[in-house]
């Protein structure tokens, strides 16, 4: 059964498909089927994934799959959030995000953050009933960034009880213990309960 996902972002795609593959989904991205990108108005991630499966599911036709994901910061008040990946502003950058992340926490003793991932699945486009599922993941913010892997904000990123960033996590160990990774695992057991 081919699902539409509201994303064009590759390694996502590659996540969804290892896991719902099995369950007999083919995940698709929304650029081959000639899906624009969605606005994402809204102050919560939960907000902008629906609003994103609903607007791929009604130009597709098909069944719809999106995230909307995030790094909050305590000492920030839950900033950047939900307008992680501009932080900095357009065109979206990672390095001016990180290095806008480390101007605003000059000076805080609080370093505690975490990743945040809401997914949202729709039958079609005006689904009264889309299964949501989130996840967190919890971490600190370090001074200096370790790691090559990864992307956003991962080199910043510390798992404290293994001691290295995401960004130092092989794909496999950082799919385990993601904000993603969590909020996939129980949007699969949904569908299941939802056959």
């Amino acid at each position: 059964m081919k699902l539409v996902v509201a994303s064009n972002n590759p390694g996502k795609l590659r996540e969804f498909s290892e896991m719902l593959g099995p369950l007999g989904w083919e995940p698709v991205p929304q650029k081959e089927l000639g899906v624009s990108e969605c606005e994402e108005p809204h102050c919560t991630f939960v907000e902008n994934a629906l609003a994103k499966a609903r607007h791929a599911a009604a130009v597709t036709g098909l069944p719809a799959l999106a995230d909307d994901s995030g790094l909050c910061v305590h000492a920030l008040g839950g900033a950047p959030g939900v307008y992680s990946a501009r932080y900095a502003g357009e065109p979206k950058s990672d390095e001016r995000n990180n290095e806008k992340l480390m101007s605003d926490l000059e000076g805080q003793s609080d370093r505690r953050a975490h990743y945040v991932c809401a997914l949202v699945f729709v039958r079609h486009a005006n689904d009264p009933q889309p299964i949501i599922a989130e996840g967190e993941w919890h971490g600190e913010i370090v001074d200096a960034p370790r790691g090559q892997g990864g992307f956003g904000y991962d080199p910043y990123f510390l798992v404290p009880d293994l001691d290295v960033t995401a960004a130092e996590l092989d794909a496999a160990e950082k799919n385990r213990r993601s904000h993603r990774g969590k909020a996939l695992a129980i949007l699969i057991e949904r569908l299941k309960q939802r056959g």
